[in-house]
């Protein structure tokens, strides 16, 4: 559907101070400091888990030595989407309006509306986490029975709100968190990932002096040890009181961009109209599941 000179009618009459609506500010890009981005110049890429060794056992005097295989588990496709959006404009609109910034703007307009795609498209892989998406290994992102050769593991924390002790929980699950053949991988806590509305909360659980919420006069553990080393507040989350705590393994959540944004322009012989889009080429996933925990909130 193209754009008419109907669409802004008062763009036609000189007087208007001003419009507004459209001057906002730039849409930031929270997933980009939980994901790992990455680029790929295929139609899809594959991540494989590969595990290793068991732990060594006891060899009695002249017997042999126990032997072992390393092996490959599963394996997670990411195959690259194209987003797109444009828009059309009439060559009388184009020459009837009194306001040239309105069509200068849209194209300021069409990048902030792939970038709120970008940012819904990613906060969807979390927002889906516990219930939609399976993953490689046959099961969600937040399971507590994700199946290795050693038995089932989880990320699934406790379905609580974000408090010092469910965060204390989340850090102690990480540090102990094991590999695919059941040995501990000595894990980090890295980036906690909450809704705008838990801002203040966040904040009070991990910079007060002293423990938060209580009469306890005692050290905040979180804040002396630095356990988290940042907070996002990603506003493209749908559970408000759904929380993230995110690791230092790598490939857990995981970007690929195939292509970045291209805006172009071109005009129709026979209506002669302008027309104008954008596309973009990524997909967002995850491959090792120990990149991430989470808690859906009570």
């Amino acid at each position: 559907m193209a754009i008419t000179r109907s669409a802004h009618p008062s763009a036609l009459w000189p007087g208007v101070h001003a419009f507004f609506g459209n001057q906002y500010k730039d849409i930031s890009k929270p997933f980009e400091s939980y994901f790992q981005m990455e680029t790929s110049d295929k139609a899809y890429e594959e991540i494989v888990e590969a595990y290793g060794f068991g732990l060594a056992a006891e060899k009695g005097e002249g017997a042999s030595i126990q032997y072992d295989t390393d092996g490959e588990g599963y394996k997670t496709r990411f195959t690259n989407k194209v987003y797109g959006l444009g828009y059309i404009v009439t060559r009388e609109a184009i020459e009837d309006n009194q306001y040239k910034q309105i069509a200068m703007r849209r194209s300021a307009e069409l990048a902030r509306s792939m970038a709120a795609t970008k940012c819904i498209v990613h906060a969807n892989i979390l927002n889906r986490g516990f219930a939609t998406f399976l993953g490689g290994d046959g099961v969600v992102l937040f399971s507590a029975a994700h199946p290795t050769v050693s038995g089932n593991q989880s990320n699934l924390l406790t379905a609580a709100d974000l408090s010092e002790a469910g965060l204390e929980a989340a850090a102690t699950a990480i540090m102990t968190m094991r590999n695919a053949r059941g040995i501990v991988i000595n894990a980090k806590p890295k980036t906690l990932v909450v809704h705008p509305s838990e801002w203040a909360n966040a904040t009070r659980i991990l910079m007060s002096d002293m423990r938060s919420g209580t009469a306890n006069n005692d050290t905040n553990a979180l804040k002396v040890k630095g356990i988290v080393d940042q907070v996002v507040m990603d506003p493209y989350l749908t559970d408000i009181d759904a929380w993230y705590l995110t690791t230092d393994i790598p490939y857990g959540l995981t970007s690929f961009q195939r292509r970045a944004m291209e805006f172009k322009q071109d005009n129709d012989f026979d209506t002669e109209n302008a027309k104008a889009k954008a596309t973009e080429r990524y997909v967002p996933g995850w491959a090792d599941w120990r990149g991430i925990y989470g808690s859906a909130g009570a």
